[in-house]
């Protein structure tokens, strides 16, 4: 099953995207595609309406840890599963880079996204400047190991992970089929080895940078790669259709 994850990030208005939710809703959609989209916060209550009777997933894009309390302008995982939110992506480049979340942070996320039966998709990934350096691998072994502190063995299941280089984000540059499979190919013999319980075909590992209606068919031949996580070019329904009926 490839796993399509439609990352709006802060893009359209109320009325653009139910929209693009009703033309979503009216696509033929092949056998063997899981499909999720992730609005702004303020969207997800009508956009999980406008999907019910639907196999289409909604994700959030972020959440806090805590159930609730004063914590200002922050979103909680009651809250999400209280409208009807399946996913959520945690540790994105953007909330990591932009916004300073530190693995500490996002492991507690992640913990307190399972202990809600939300599932999430959990983002890691290199910079450019760490790649050129030859850490890239340092640098995930790092995000998986501080992100997952918190995680029981049994829970690993219940995570999608994504592997997207910030140098690839936004660049319309990819990381090349052989990058993007010895980064993938490395996660799941990781997590095979730190959970002795799992098959690196037990896990689904999403690929995120660039993500195009051109390139999606290539993405998903390379070895590795369960899914993709789309941005800009999921904001158009042409080419995200595209994307999924590669």
């Amino acid at each position: 099953m490839a796993v399509i994850v439609a990352n709006w990030k802060m893009n359209k208005v109320l009325s653009e995207a139910i929209e693009f939710t009703k033309a979503l809703k009216s696509m033929s959609i092949k056998n063997g595609r899981k499909v999720i989209i992730a609005p702004p916060f303020v969207y997800l209550n009508q956009i999980v309406n406008e999907l019910k009777g639907t196999e289409i997933s909604v994700s959030a894009q972020n959440m806090f840890y805590e159930d609730k309390g004063a914590y200002t302008g922050e979103i909680s995982p009651l809250q999400l599963i209280d409208i009807g939110v399946e996913y959520v992506i945690i540790g994105h480049s953007e909330r990591r880079n932009i916004f300073k979340e530190d693995d500490e942070l996002i492991s507690k996320k992640l913990k307190s996204a399972i202990s809600h039966n939300l599932t999430p998709i959990f983002c890691i990934g290199e910079k450019i400047e760490e790649r050129r350096s030859g850490k890239t691998f340092e640098i995930i072994k790092k995000q998986l190991t501080d992100g997952l502190k918190l995680i029981n063995a049994d829970e690993i299941y219940k995570i999608i992970f994504a592997y997207e280089p910030v140098w690839a984000i936004g660049t319309g540059v990819n990381a090349t089929p052989e990058q993007a499979g010895e980064v993938h190919q490395w996660i799941k013999a990781y997590l095979e080895k730190k959970y002795l319980n799992l098959t690196g075909e037990s896990v689904k590992i999403l690929y995120g940078g660039s993500v195009t209606a051109e390139n999606a068919k290539s993405l998903m031949s390379i070895d590795g790669v369960d899914g993709l996580l789309v941005g800009g070019a999921s904001l158009k329904i042409d080419s995200f259709e595209k994307i999924i009926n590669f």
